[in-house]
């Protein structure tokens, strides 16, 4: 199979159900938006975390295709068939369990802080913000047009970001500076 097929030339796309639309669709924009999450999330991974944040950001890289996958199949064609584009509640959940293990290492936030400390952090709290920009997009879809669940995981998800930034710090022994 070829990288390329020309069938985008004109600035259109397909979506998982055969429908063609305007790159410059807003799920498209939506999912879009996830893969530049995804990538993001692998650039931190390169940045060389401790193990057990690395194996957390791997597992996230996963929901994520599997989340742009759900986005790409507005007429459900490929989720019952394909298991692996589930994301669903015991994602969420997981996310939680690894927010409550974490904070479980932290101080408790008595202020805003600033973003940045060490390079892995200050690129988990640009992976956030590209979270939160992600659910934005996915949010102007419609409830109807998303499943719940898939907002929950995003939603959590820039949570568990901006508490693994400061996990990362944390382990690096970088003070975090207060606003």
């Amino acid at each position: 199979m070829k990288i390329y097929t020309r069938t985008g030339d004109a600035g259109e796309t397909a979506l998982f159900d055969g429908r063609r639309v305007p790159k410059s669709d807003l799920r498209v924009e939506a999912y879009g938006e996830v893969d530049e999450l995804n990538a993001l999330v692998g650039l931190v991974v390169a940045e060389g975390l401790d193990e057990d944040l690395a194996a957390m950001l791997r597992a996230v890289q996963r929901d994520l295709f599997a989340l742009g996958g759900r986005l790409a199949d507005p007429a459900g064609k490929i989720a019952g068939r394909v298991g692996k584009v589930t994301v669903g509640a015991a994602d969420t959940a997981r996310l939680e369990e690894w927010i409550d293990t974490l904070e479980g290492e932290l101080t408790a936030l008595r202020h805003f802080i600033l973003p940045g400390g060490t390079r892995a952090a200050s690129l988990l709290h640009v992976c956030r913000t590209v979270c939160r920009r992600a659910e934005r997009r996915i949010v102007q879809l419609g409830s109807e047009a998303v499943e719940p669940s898939l907002l929950a995981y995003v939603n959590r998800l820039s949570d568990f970001l901006f508490v693994l930034a400061r996990a990362a710090n944390r382990r690096s022994g970088v003070t975090e500076t207060e606003w």
